[in-house]
């Protein structure tokens, strides 16, 4: 039974044949605030993220600019984690496919278990090969004879490979998705799965012969195969933990933690199909939660490497700051659906609901609170809003929504002021006024406070500052949170 006082929270590990885009700053964001939320209820969090340095791809991106797929790994690997830092992204760990010390031992120990239950054998395989997925695909899969992802053709792959039998563990993975043991986020998601197992999903490609990929952890016991793909990449989940070693970090967090991931509806299959049977396979436990979030689009495309139509995240960042990046991602995109990006749109939210929605809110209430009442207010215990809701949806991963209840408050809060006008009550000089406005100053403060402790996982910098100046002994005038634009 799972402890639920130990979290664990992943998030996909990133291809590192190319720098990011802003879909997989999104997933980084998700998962952030999930783990912060969760340190905030006192629980004991673990959040792995990392890098994905093995396949085709690598090798031959690091053949064409003439490099080695290590030093292209390196390159990529740290670029990644600057993604991190940029992002203000609380991970605890990140781990790295290429690790020899960390990773290689834990991915050969599962081989190893997968081989002795006899669901690992080598047969020669003739199918249709992605460069671009790392994967093999059907004809049903392609589109116009091309891969809908990647727009090309597949190559045409004949080989000796190691296959794991998938097909065996078909039945129990739906029974366990069916009973809600094993919980796929949304619910179209959960369908979409249950349909491709019973369609069934047979064998599945675990090696590649190393005289055609030389870059890859080594299969156990046969130097001629390197691991493709699955058993290594798959494996980061518990190689970062000690699976190796079954250190009491592993016991910890995978053992009797709640295990969540988060990923990306394309590789739904590969961590709701795939990874459940590998560890039923291994005897190990499952995951609690996959959530799966939708793609950031550019002109209704999917963003893509491949298609060149990515956005630099780390860019945006450094032209508008990190909060209203991180701000507009979590509230604009539905959390598990797609949605567009434009700067257009970027712009217009940041001045309506940052630069004028909140920003102008704890400026004018802070400016009152200073004038009106030489800087001293009353914090009540908490303001009468509907918290829990806001909670709710967070701990669902529904920060959109989160954030919509958010900006209801703001919104009133804002509507307070311009209602009671204190500007000009302040003229009257009547008592009864004066204690209207003091009322109306503590509850804008106290909300204030409140509002800081929400936000406090989705914009953590601004969320600090807020709470700094609202709780201090004396409150002055801030500075303007979200500073207009000057072009």
């Amino acid at each position: 039974m799972s402890n639920k006082e130990f979290i664990y929270i992943t998030t996909a590990i990133d291809y590192a044949n190319a720098g990011p885009h802003v879909g997989h700053a999104l997933e980084k964001l998700q998962a952030d605030v999930l783990a912060r939320w969760q340190r905030q209820q006192g629980k004991k969090v673990f959040f792995l993220t990392g890098t994905d340095e093995h396949g085709s791809k690598m090798a031959q991106t690091a053949e064409t600019i003439g490099i080695t797929p290590q030093q292209l790994a390196d390159k990529n690997s740290d670029i990644f984690k600057k993604l991190l830092q940029t992002f203000n992204i609380s991970n605890d760990d990140f781990i790295r496919t290429s690790d020899v010390k960390r990773h290689y031992p834990a991915a050969q120990k599962v081989w190893k278990k997968l081989y002795a239950k006899g669901d690992l054998k080598k047969n020669e395989y003739e199918g249709l090969y992605c460069v671009g997925c790392e994967a093999f695909l059907t004809e049903k899969d392609l589109v116009e004879g091309k891969c809908p992802d990647h727009d090309r053709a597949p190559e045409k792959v004949k080989e000796e490979n190691y296959f794991f039998n998938l097909g065996k563990y078909n039945q129990k993975v739906i029974s366990l998705i069916e009973s809600g043991e094993l919980e796929i986020v949304p619910d179209s998601r959960r369908h979409e799965i249950i349909n491709i197992l019973k369609e069934g999903m047979k064998e599945v490609s675990f090696s590649r012969p190393r005289s055609k990929l030389s870059w890859g952890v080594p299969v156990p016991d046969d130097p001629d195969h390197v691991m493709y793909v699955w058993c290594d990449a798959l494996t980061n989940y518990i190689s970062a933990l000690g699976y190796a070693e079954e250190n009491d970090t592993y016991k910890s967090f995978w053992e009797r933690g709640y295990i969540v991931h988060v990923i990306g509806k394309d590789i739904l299959r590969f961590h709701a199909a795939l990874w459940p049977a590998m560890l039923l396979s291994a005897g190990l436990r499952l995951p609690n939660k996959i959530f799966t979030h939708g793609h950031v689009t550019s002109d209704g495309r999917k963003m893509s490497k491949s298609l060149g139509n990515v956005v630099d995240p780390i860019a945006l960042v450094e032209k508008y700051g990190v909060d209203p990046v991180r701000y507009f991602f979590l509230k604009e995109i539905p959390a598990t659906g797609d949605g567009d990006f434009s700067e257009a749109r970027f712009r217009e939210m940041y001045m309506a609901e940052l630069a004028n929605g909140l920003g102008n809110l704890v400026s004018r209430t802070t400016n009152m609170i200073e004038t009106y009442l030489q800087g001293k207010v009353v914090l009540q215990s908490q303001s009468d809003y509907n918290w829990q809701r806001i909670n709710e949806y967070t701990e669902l991963l529904q920060y959109d929504k989160a954030l919509d209840e958010v900006k209801i408050i703001i919104d009133d809060l804002n509507k307070r002021i311009d209602d009671c006008k204190p500007w000009q009550l302040m003229k009257t000089g009547k008592s009864e006024d004066q204690v209207k406005i003091k009322n109306l100053l503590n509850h804008l403060a106290t909300t204030l406070r409140d509002v800081a402790y929400i936000l406090l996982p989705y914009i953590p910098n601004t969320a600090t500052k807020i709470n700094t100046i609202i709780t201090a002994d004396i409150i002055h005038k801030s500075e303007p949170l979200f500073p207009r634009f000057n072009d």
